[in-house]
């Protein structure tokens, strides 16, 4: 089991101070952004970009950009069925399953067969760099990610699509 850097802890307070679970989300103000409340009904998803859109992935901003330097929050939609292909990411990503199950593998090799589940209230942490893929089985799943941007997302293979229908 991998140790948690300074960084990572800092973050994994920000996923608990953040209330990952139901009802509002409430942040303290920062000097580049103002207070932040939500309430469910005023999150306002959009397709994710590229293929995985069109297989009806959704995606969030909640606060700050993933693309920037600093803080940010974002919310991923899986519907049943959808799962990324090995990818990793220049940031440390925390993150929450706030419904259904996440399914990870790890490595460069696209096998789903080999997933772990993490049902809704679970956690996890992807470091940087780590190659990974995740998605959802039967059921939609709905993610809360914390990062440091900026970010970005590396394909193991870009030769491949970045998501996939099972």
């Amino acid at each position: 089991m991998k140790k948690l850097g300074w960084k990572a802890g800092a973050l994994a307070l920000g996923v608990l101070g953040l209330g990952v679970g139901a009802g509002t989300v409430a942040l303290g103000q920062t000097n580049e952004q103002p207070s932040v409340r939500l309430s469910p009904k005023e999150i306002h998803w959009v397709d994710y970009p590229g293929a995985a859109g069109k297989l009806g992935m959704k995606e969030a901003f909640l606060y700050g950009n993933p693309t920037k330097p600093g803080l940010y929050v974002i919310r991923l939609k899986f519907p049943p069925g959808v799962i990324s292909h090995p990818h990793s990411h220049p940031d440390d990503r925390i993150g929450a399953v706030l419904k259904g199950t996440l399914w990870m593998g790890e490595g460069t090799k696209f096998d789903p067969a080999a997933t772990k589940p993490v049902p809704a209230g679970g956690f996890f942490v992807s470091h940087h760099g780590e190659m990974h893929f995740d998605g959802a089985k039967k059921e939609e799943v709905i993610l809360q990610i914390v990062g440091m941007g900026p970010s970005g997302k590396t394909s193991a293979h870009p030769d491949e699509p970045d998501f996939t229908k099972q």
